[in-house]
């Protein structure tokens, strides 16, 4: 019983700390999390994980077990995908904790602005994203990212 609230008091910090850094900064979204806490708190129930990269990416490229996927752009040509509110609404509801997850960080930002636009209360960016920034010699997964970080992937 005690660890159960210890977590979960844990996640609420996180969360505030992640609101507190974004309303300092002007961040248009609730804030941002960084891939570990994103992981503690997808994976003890107290958020939804959401990969808005394409679904080419999380083919080729690896993605997280049992995360939801609403691309916010589609295609290599990265089209934004008009129907991206619609449907994250439809998977988590505007007032969910919702994560959103990119390769690097930039797209799911967009996408947290996008949502919190539409109504959405507590939508967070997952910092550095699935693979990471770019290192000196323009590659990814060197130097930081969810995978970087040793957190659980998958590839199909």
């Amino acid at each position: 019983m005690t660890f159960a609230l210890e977590e979960r008091t844990a996640a609420r910090q996180a969360l505030d700390d992640a609101r507190a850094v974004a309303a300092a900064a002007g961040t248009p979204y609730a804030g941002g999390v960084a891939p570990d806490a994103a992981w503690a708190l997808f994976s003890a129930g107290h958020a939804l994980l959401v990969d808005v990269r394409t679904a080419e990416e999380r083919k080729f490229v690896g993605h997280v077990p049992e995360s939801l996927h609403v691309p916010w752009a589609t295609g290599t040509s990265l089209t934004r995908n008009p129907r991206f509110v619609r449907e994250l609404e439809a998977k988590t509801g505007k007032d969910a904790v919702v994560l959103l997850l990119c390769r690097s960080g930039n797209r799911s930002a967009q996408a947290a602005e996008a949502a919190t636009k539409a109504g959405f209360t507590q939508v967070f960016n997952v910092l550095e994203g699935f693979e990471g920034d770019l290192d000196e010699q323009q590659h990814r997964g060197d130097r930081n990212g969810w995978r970087h970080r040793g957190l659980p992937w998958t590839q199909d």
